[in-house]
């Protein structure tokens, strides 16, 4: 499906390991910073973007290290606590005094991390089907489970370097996503979503080491993030909690589980999926201007 994307100025940020590739959107107010998750690029807000850019807000998007546009250095070392120094990097880069982390998918901690280490800087923070912590409530979708077992390291290292049989994971892992949605989001998961995961494994913007390292750390990270819990109530910012509720593994429950740890954190609900921004991108962008 192609769209059409405003106008923006293209940025080249400087980390210790490699440069981020930055897109901003000309607008108002504190700049909403997209951050996406894996195996994904900034490419799932493309539908979004326009949305809130013909609002007149300021919209910066960009590829954490390792994937999309962003460098791949050889040898480089991708883990949660790389993806928050990517989103200070872009922060300091672009000399924002004051903005909106939004999050979606694995990239809830560097917002809520970073929220907790630079509360002056942060004036809110949106979380769109994102992660943080361990709760009653999360399934771990299968591909990721498969690469976060440790004693499963050799397997999925053979699978990832297989065409095929990686084909055949991501074919499988977007069917199980795909069938939790109504049917009438089914072909727009195919045309939106998909594109955006596979070419993450294959051609230039290929993002296996990304994906490979940053999977292998989830469960530690999300037991750093499960100790943390009580520290959320300090966010002293509106926090929107926007949750796709045809979620088969980042359910809803873990939407209000979230919440209920941030004091200041409103929660609604959308008829979408994990990609909320893609499924119904113009009321995501209601709910997050609102």
């Amino acid at each position: 499906m192609a769209i059409s994307l405003p106008s923006f100025s293209e940025h080249r940020i400087p980390t210790a390991q490699g440069r981020l590739y930055v897109r901003d959107y000309a607008g108002k107010g504190d700049a909403m910073v997209v951050m996406h998750g894996f195996p994904d690029n900034q490419r799932v807000y493309d539908s979004l973007i326009p949305y809130l850019v013909d609002a007149g807000r300021r919209v910066i998007a960009f590829d954490f290290l390792g994937y999309g546009d962003s460098d791949r250095p050889t040898g480089a070392v991708y883990s949660f606590a790389q993806q928050l120094a990517d989103l200070e990097a872009v922060a300091d880069g672009l000399q924002l005094d004051s903005f909106v982390p939004v999050a979606h998918d694995a990239s809830g901690p560097a917002a809520l991390n970073y929220a907790l280490a630079h509360p002056a800087r942060v004036s809110a923070i949106t979380l769109l089907n994102c992660l943080y912590a361990a709760g009653p409530s999360i399934r771990v979708p299968e591909l990721i489970m498969l690469f976060a077992t440790d004693s499963l390291k050799a397997l999925s290292s053979a699978l990832l370097h297989d065409q095929a049989q990686m084909r055949w994971l991501l074919e499988f892992q977007q069917k199980k996503f795909s069938d939790a949605l109504p049917e009438h989001l089914r072909t727009r998961f195919q045309t939106t979503v998909a594109p955006v995961i596979n070419e993450n494994f294959s051609g230039v913007r290929n993002s296996s080491d990304a994906f490979a390292q940053m999977t292998a750390l989830l469960l530690p990270e999300v037991a750093a993030n499960t100790a943390r819990l009580g520290s959320l109530s300090t966010i002293n910012v509106p926090v929107k909690v926007i949750w796709g509720d045809h979620d088969p593994y980042l359910t809803s429950g873990v939407a209000r589980e979230l919440a209920g740890y941030i004091s200041h954190a409103s929660l609604n609900f959308l008829p979408a999926g994990h990609w909320l921004q893609l499924d119904m991108p113009e009321e995501t962008a209601r709910l997050m201007l609102a």
